[in-house]
């Protein structure tokens, strides 16, 4: 059985898309092959990468990536997870199975520290209610 291809889409992959990335390897890295990119790419936020160490989530690998990077490839799953980025997304519709928009408030404009934290855990959350939905290829 082979895995399901998903890609987590935002503006700079720094924080959200790379948290989606994490999270489902983490969450079901058996059924899943998980991949994250930005359609401004910048660096991984140090605290996404601490926020991600505050749950248990390895971070080794995690890089920020542009879009450009996976055009000629196709997902099963395309997640974008912030207005900005729908914009970029759309030419993604004709190679992903299905596209699906989870609006998540950028951690980097709210300036609270646990911002970050807030995130991972509504990602987590819209991941724990999306997964049942998908358990068989």
């Amino acid at each position: 059985m082979s895995k399901r291809r998903v890609l987590f889409l935002c503006n700079v992959n720094s924080a959200r898309s790379l948290m989606g990335e994490a999270l489902l390897r983490h969450m079901a890295g058996d059924r899943f092959e998980s991949f994250s990119a930005g359609s401004e790419p910048d660096e991984p936020h140090a605290l996404t990468l601490e926020a991600l160490r505050k749950q248990g989530l390895p971070t080794e690998g995690l890089r920020s990536k542009s879009l450009d990077e996976f055009e000629s490839e196709t997902f099963d799953f395309v997640i974008v997870l912030c207005d900005k980025a729908q914009q970029a997304c759309r030419d993604w519709q004709g190679q992903a199975g299905e596209v699906l928009f989870w609006d998540i408030r950028d951690p980097r404009l709210i300036g609270k520290p646990d911002a970050y934290e807030q995130a991972l855990l509504e990602i987590r959350r819209r991941l724990q209610l999306w997964l049942p939905l998908h358990k068989s290829a």
